[in-house]
């Protein structure tokens, strides 16, 4: 044979055959087929390895994993090979225990779950979900497909589902828009967004994230691609919902429901929820484009104490800083911070301070001179430094998708926090760069391995960069939990940080956009959110002011935020009657704290959204698919903002049920619409019948007094209800060692009698004895009380027509009888 081969006539002849055979194609390029949209073909194959199912039409694959019983993953491979299994937004998928099966007959391949199945049509490869009754819930109306990417290399990436009549949509973080996403188009590239306007899109967060619910069934989409994203509901063809990205994997989660507060819960278990925050977190924080110099932050500090309105934090901007530059001190303006942060919190303030993403050239400069010698710096794709303006001037920019510059950056808060800073507030992250906007396309990054140009890694750029500060703070600070707030996010950014709306107007518009935003990052799974009080530009007067402290009492993070080219606006600045009102509502939101903390423990703990809009109370009532006014916090206190100067009154749904109006304990039925009076010293509060509602003495700030005792305000219903209370020492960590305290309060009533159940769990001791009762609403005069089999004789009646009487805070068993 190898003489055969060798044979000069053969190789000849050979050679011969192949120059005729090349001399077919005059032209190469010819074969070259035009770039255009590819679809899934025929699915003729299945494949199985543990709890993922791979299905191919012979070149693309779509693989299908099924995480819970309610969670399934669809991922896209145009040929065949899958990059690697890694996402930010999912740092672990759970290994929680689901059944599955994996049918196959002539139609259909089918992976099902007790809960719900997803369906592989043969014919076309559409994909379908539906739920254990065989209600479709989602459905493909055109195959996934993908596009070549001729500049970047990688797909353009599609998927388009049906869209229903009747169905509406909710989430997507805080775009400023209608609160139900019907016929809306929206992008996710986060963005520097100054004094942005209704329905103005992308802003500063991406959250790929929503919520369907059609004929009473709701389910989740997660599209967790970090690339610039798209999502069409109903706007182009009503008939469709579509998402898309400009680069990375089609990768997308159904998180099923049927309910929104399980597909939220569901998200949760995928993305993880906010850590507990310090207690003093939820107080009110008080904040300006800038407090200096340091004789200014005392006049402003003083001002609260002296005007007995409480806070808790105060902020210094970007003027604390020596130039601008990171992790300095300007000593003109703070000659001796850690003495001046000392006074702060003898006098009760936690000083939180801004901290940006751009570092300052300068080789004497010892931030920027590490980073440069170690190499942290992004750079472009040539290996020059990525350098852009901001407000230090030329800067570069760590990256932070390198786990060794997250740790360096993290150990740079070690001199603040020896200072006494309590908490970071990062910025211009989302990274906003002056004249260019944002980085160019071009800059790499480390990717934590995976590597990725500035078109994959900028929408994370900025949950990395806080992810980066929580983790240094929470080494630095051992067992005290750090405040960390963000501006720029993607989903899961929760597990580090909270967040504001960004740069808002002063405008009774941008008190309606704040409301709805602040639901809407809720149901997000951004539980921890709020506005800029009063707005950041522009000049509210007296009323829009108060209007807004009114609502910020009842966002999750209050906080008063203001431009440097502005007049001041501190609860106090408009003058009567305004200071105090503002002071009242303030001093209500620390009333309210245990309550407050209490709903943050059921967001970190159990998953619930600690906002929660009028259509995820009542889902099945499709009148409230277009509510946006009214929300709970928790689930036993409803609120709903007066949003229009000059209102006497103004129209409140309550969901179906009996509540009690707040200020004056006035008993009403749900599940339809009353006008309530709005004067401007108050906004509607209802609570919910049956209730348990905790409640701190009102104090300057938080720990300023010791508690001696919890006032309970039990609302009277003919109704079981449950309430918790979660306590525990409010600043460090050992919570997650059990060290807490869940309280469960069970209430029931009949005509003549009022049954209050406690049980807890954990290991935590508060110091104070006893509980104050404040019973309302009975039906009966009470003529006896029991605790646990001991009856109880000191007990009134108030001015309010309320029982009052003090118990021990063990007690298992309260009866009240006519």
């Amino acid at each position: 044979m190898e003489d055969n081969i060798l044979d000069p006539e053969l190789l000849a002849n050979r050679l011969l055959e192949e120059e005729e055979e090349f001399h077919h194609l005059n032209n190469p390029a010819e074969s070259i087929k035009p770039i255009i949209k590819k679809y899934l073909g025929v699915p003729n194959h299945a494949d199985q390895v543990g709890n993922k199912f791979y299905f191919t039409d012979g070149d693309a694959k779509v693989e299908v994993v099924v995480v819970t019983d309610q969670i399934i993953r669809i991922r896209l491979a145009p040929h065949g090979v899958f990059l690697e299994d890694f996402s930010y937004a999912v740092p672990k998928l759970p290994q929680k225990t689901a059944s599955f099966t994996l049918y196959e007959n002539e139609v259909e391949f089918k992976v099902s779950t007790d809960a719900v199945s997803c369906h592989i049509r043969k014919k076309d490869f559409f994909i379908s979900f539906s739920d254990s009754d065989n209600n479709i819930t989602s459905a493909d109306a055109t195959p996934m497909h993908w596009e070549e990417n001729i500049k970047f290399g990688g797909y353009y990436v599609f998927c388009t589902k049906e869209c229903h009549t009747e169905e509406s949509f909710f989430g997507m973080g805080d775009k400023p828009t209608d609160f139900n996403l019907r016929g809306k188009r929206l992008k996710n590239w986060n963005t520097d967004a100054y004094s942005f306007a209704w329905n103005q899109d992308p802003l500063y967060r991406s959250i790929p994230f929503y919520i369907s619910v059609n004929e009473g069934i709701s389910h989740g989409i997660f599209f967790d691609n970090t690339f610039k994203a798209h999502f069409d509901f109903g706007a182009e063809d009503t008939t469709k919902t579509s998402f898309w990205s400009d680069g990375g994997e089609l990768q997308y989660y159904y998180i099923h429901g049927p309910h929104m507060m399980d597909v939220v819960k569901n998200y949760h278990i995928l993305t993880g929820t906010h850590p507990m925050p310090p207690l003093w977190a939820l107080g009110y924080h008080q904040c300006r484009w800038s407090y200096y110099p340091e004789a200014k932050v005392k006049k402003i500090t003083t001002g609260f104490r002296e005007n007995k309105i409480p806070c808790d934090g105060i902020y210094l901007d970007i003027d604390y800083m020596d130039g601008y530059r990171c992790f300095t001190w300007n000593r003109k303006y703070f000659p001796d911070p850690k003495k001046m942060i000392k006074e702060l919190a003898d006098d009760g303030f936690k000083t939180v301070v801004i901290i940006d993403p751009g570092i300052r050239v300068d080789d004497n400069y010892s931030v920027f001179k590490e980073g440069k010698e170690n190499k942290y710096f992004c750079r472009r794709s040539d290996d020059y430094f990525m350098e852009g303006h901001v407000w230090p001037g030329r800067c570069q920019f760590p990256d932070f998708t390198n786990p060794e510059v997250r740790d360096w950056w993290g150990g740079l808060f070690d001199e603040l926090v020896q200072m006494g800073v309590a908490g970071v507030w990062n910025d211009m992250n989302e990274p906003a760069v002056f004249g260019a906007g944002t980085f160019p396309d071009d800059v790499r990054h480390q990717y934590d391995g995976h590597r990725g140009s500035h078109r994959k890694a900028h929408n994370i750029y900025g949950m990395q960069m806080v992810r980066a500060t929580y983790e240094g703070l929470r080494k630095i600070m051992k067992n005290k939990r750090p405040f960390t707030i963000t501006r720029a996010g993607y989903s899961g950014v929760q597990r580090y940080s909270s967040v504001w709306t960004g740069d808002n107007v002063a405008s009774w518009e941008h008190l309606k956009l704040g409301n709805i935003q602040c639901q809407r990052l809720s149901i997000s799974g951004i539980s921890f959110c709020g506005t800029d009080i009063g707005g950041f530009s522009g000049e509210p007067d007296g009323e829009l002011f108060t209007r807004w402290i009114q609502m910020g009492t009842f966002s999750p993070f209050m906080r008063a935020h203001s431009a440097g080219d502005t007049k001041e606006r501190e609860p106090w600045s408009f003058g009567e009657p305004y200071t105090s009102i503002n002071r009242k509502f303030i001093e209500l939101r620390y009333r309210l704290l245990p309550y407050m903390y209490s709903a943050f423990w059921e967001h970190h703990r159990y998953g619930f959204p600690i906002l929660r809009p009028a259509v995820m109370q009542e889902q099945q009532v499709t009148g409230n698919y277009f509510r946006q006014d009214e929300f709970t916090y928790g689930d036993k206190i409803l609120i709903c903002p007066v949003l229009e100067p000059g209102k006497p009154s103004r129209i409140v749904y309550l969901p179906k049920g009996k509540w009690y109006y707040w200020w004056n304990n006035e008993l009403v039925d749900g599940g339809k619409e009353l006008e309530v009076p709005t004067p401007l010293e108050t906004i509607p509060v209802f609570v919910k019948a049956g209730s348990v509602i905790p409640e701190y003495p009102v104090m300057q700030y938080v720990g300023e007094k010791e508690i001696e005792e919890v006032k309970l305000n039990v609302y009277y219903s003919d109704y079981e209800a449950n309430s918790f209370l979660f306590e525990d020492y409010g600043e460090t960590f050992a919570y997650e060692q059990d060290i807490y305290l869940e309280k469960k309060f069970v209430v029931n009533g009949t005509k003549t009698s009022l049954t209050v159940q406690q049980s807890m769990e954990g290991l935590y001791t508060p110091r104070y004895e006893s509980y104050a009762f404040n019973v309302v609403g009975l039906p009966f005069k009470p003529s006896k009380i029991k605790a646990d089999g001991k009856t109880i004789t000191n007990f009134k009646i108030n001015s309010d027509k309320c029982l009052e009487f003090k118990l021990s805070k063990n007690f298992k068993v309260l009866e009240i009888m006519k």
